[in-house]
């Protein structure tokens, strides 16, 4: 981390002090309603960052001394520790140079450079998960569920979702133009974009009636924790809540801890493990944990909304209803690289509080519902007590 800059990521609550804690979402650098911190770590000290990756434990020192010895004979080190990763099995490890890390930066304020479009990896290669209302891409008419063929020229087959992210990406300037390769069913094609500067609004909140608060959050960027609590402390007495999490791709850990702190009395958010070891984040106390809640999921809820999901379900707080959550939650580690660029390695994998993992495997909805299912969380709702 260069000198003099502290870190992006927050402290999460009940971890070890100096931690770093974030939840990797695939697919979302450049392109999603939001992204996560990607915090630089030099060798010593720093915390991981938990997402999506592999089940291995990364050789990081082995990854430093290649691409050490690349930079050294005058080659990229960057490549060299592409190659590396792509390697190593870690199947969403991935490398960003420092323009891509700044707009990490960014993106972590609301802010970021794209198309309007998030894409993940699915068994057939790489679709797009959501496509931002009012942006590039929605404007040129690509859906949810859509397959990115090819990103600029460069065809998607065997790479991660962080490298067709960063493709879609390109230089970061609004104003220039990508070139997607779609298909659609049997239809292929291919359609230009212009990225844009794009802002979000990670949380809305929305009152259809006296009874009912809809909490929308979008992404857990900077301050969503705080806005959900504020809806919760303002909400109207005896209104139940609806807290829709469908689409969401992760963000700050912090800010998950925070968002499930409106709705606990304290206590365990989630476990983690970080090469063996053993670790925690907490909920503060004083959470409202009467008011009834239910908590909308699908297969675009990922990272750190998976980990406020689970909370939530496990601890006996809200009754889930949807479809089951994506499946990301592995520990990475990122660090320094000696060409300034940086690489994110799996190390472990995070926990519910009832010790279910969701790496690969998802949350399973108390009551799973595909098409209605806001109207069917709004049923449930009415019967807790809350709604109309």
């Amino acid at each position: 981390m260069p000198a003099g800059r502290a870190p992006l990521c927050l402290r999460p609550r009940g971890v070890v002090r100096g931690a770093v804690l974030t939840l990797v979402f695939a697919g979302v650098l450049a392109t999603g309603a939001a992204t996560g911190a990607l915090p630089r770590e030099e060798d010593a000290g720093r915390e991981p960052r938990t997402g999506a990756g592999d089940r291995a434990a990364f050789d990081r020192a082995a990854l430093h001394r290649f691409a050490a010895e690349a930079v050294a004979d005058g080659k990229s080190g960057k490549q060299a520790a592409e190659e590396f990763v792509s390697r190593s099995g870690d199947r969403w490890g991935a490398v960003y140079d420092r323009r891509e890390y700044a707009e990490f930066e960014r993106s972590l304020d609301g802010a970021y450079t794209g198309v309007g479009l998030s894409a993940g990896a699915a068994d057939d290669g790489i679709r797009v998960t959501r496509v931002r209302s009012g942006g590039p891409a929605e404007r040129a008419g690509v859906r949810v569920g859509d397959r990115l063929l090819a990103v600029g020229g460069i065809a998607t087959d065997g790479r991660s979702a962080s490298e067709v992210v960063s493709l879609l990406r390109g230089d970061g300037v609004p104003g220039s133009t990508v070139a997607l390769r779609i298909r659609r069913g049997g239809m292929t094609w291919t359609q230009t974009l212009r990225r844009e500067r794009l802002a979000t609004e990670p949380v809305t909140v929305t009152r259809p009636d006296a009874r009912t608060v809809v909490i929308r959050v979008a992404a857990f960027s900077k301050g969503a924790g705080a806005r959900v609590r504020e809806a919760v402390r303002t909400a109207p007495a005896g209104a139940g809540v609806l807290l829709d999490l469908r689409g969401n791709p992760g963000g700050l850990v912090d800010e998950a801890a925070s968002a499930a702190s409106a709705f606990l009395d304290g206590g365990l958010v989630a476990t983690y493990d970080v090469e063996g070891e053993q670790r925690a984040v907490y909920a503060e106390r004083g959470g409202d944990t009467g008011r009834p809640l239910v908590a909308l999921v699908d297969g675009g809820t990922m990272s750190a909304a998976e980990l406020l999901t689970g909370a939530l379900r496990d601890r006996g707080r809200a009754v889930t209803v949807g479809s089951r959550t994506f499946g990301k939650g592995s520990v990475q580690m990122p660090s320094a690289l000696p060409d300034g660029s940086v690489a994110e390695l799996t190390v472990g994998h995070y926990r519910t509080p009832a010790g279910h993992e969701v790496d690969g495997r998802g949350i399973a909805p108390d009551l799973p519902a595909e098409e209605g299912a806001e109207e069917r969380a709004r049923t449930v709702l009415s019967g807790l007590g809350g709604g109309s």
